[in-house]
């Protein structure tokens, strides 16, 4: 009896059965969505990738890999989605991020 038959590969991810488990570009996207409301939350102040990633994460000065690596994704992921631009080391929204939040806020 082929291998297969006695212990069939999974076809739901981990987790799938948890109704709070969360897909990998969900997490992304809360990642970015945080990211983008910090950084226009303090919007006209900017802050380097390395002020972000400690403020992001308490305060910690050297935060673990993980936790700076999702922050530096989703910078990543916005700079290249239009939403923010990184001029000198500096975090700055796009004028479409910063128009589009007064417009969402008001």
């Amino acid at each position: 009896m082929a291998q297969e038959v006695l212990a069939p590969m999974h076809d739901k991810p981990s987790g799938a059965g948890d109704e709070s488990a969360t897909t990998t570009a969900q997490e992304d996207h809360r990642d970015q969505s945080g990211v983008l409301r910090h950084i226009l939350s303090i919007y006209p102040e900017v802050l380097t990738q390395a002020e972000l990633i400690r403020e992001m994460t308490g305060g910690d000065s050297s935060p673990a890999f993980a936790e700076r690596d999702r922050i530096e994704r989703a910078v990543r992921d916005l700079i290249a989605g239009g939403l923010l631009h990184e001029d000198a080391m500096l975090i700055l929204p796009t004028r479409a991020a910063v128009l589009c939040h007064s417009i969402l806020d008001a």
